[in-house]
C-alpha cells in the first residue's frame, strides 16, 4: 500500500465549547528567537548561538458570513475592554478520511487582535468571507 500526504481541506476548529467551521486557517508557526553572544577574549571571531524566547505568529481564521452568526464581534468587544480579556484555548484538527484526527493543535489563551469584514463589491460574484486574527501564548501539536 502507498503513503500519500495528507490533504489539507478537511478540518475542523473548537473554541468555547463550540466546533466551528472555516474555510481557511493560517499562522499554526511559532519560532525562537537567537540570541548570541561574543566574549572579548575568545580565539574564535564569530558569536556563539543559543535559543532565546519563543515567537508566536497570529492565527488568522477565516470563514463565510452568515446572518445571524455574529461570534467574532461578540468575542472581540469581550476582549477590548482593557483589563478584561476573554481567553479561550483553540484547538484545530486536521481530519482524515473517516473524519479522525490525524493531527491535532492546541494554541493557549488565545484572544481576538483583530476583527475583519468581507469586502462589498456591487459587481463581485464571491461570497461574503469574514476574518479573525488571534494572537495566542503557545502553539503545540498534541498529536
Amino acid at each position: 500500500m502507498a503513503e500519500y500526504p495528507l490533504p489539507k481541506f478537511h478540518f475542523e476548529v473548537e473554541w468555547g465549547g463550540n466546533k466551528i467551521g472555516f474555510t481557511e486557517v493560517t499562522g499554526l508557526s511559532t519560532q525562537v528567537d537567537i540570541i548570541e553572544y561574543r566574549e572579548g577574549q575568545s580565539r574564535s571571531y564569530g558569536k556563539i548561538a543559543q535559543p532565546g524566547l519563543p515567537k508566536n505568529e497570529k492565527i488568522t481564521l477565516k470563514r463565510g458570513t452568515f446572518v445571524g452568526k455574529t461570534d467574532f464581534y461578540d468575542w472581540f468587544n469581550k476582549t477590548s475592554m482593557l483589563g478584561k480579556t476573554e481567553r479561550r484555548d483553540i484547538t484545530i484538527k486536521l481530519l482524515n478520511e473517516t473524519h479522525e484526527p490525524v493531527f491535532v493543535w492546541k494554541a493557549l489563551n488565545a484572544f481576538p487582535t483583530k476583527v475583519q469584514a468581507s469586502d462589498l463589491k456591487a459587481d463581485g460574484n464571491e461570497v461574503a468571507i469574514e476574518t479573525i486574527e488571534i494572537a495566542h501564548e503557545g502553539l503545540s501539536l498534541v498529536k
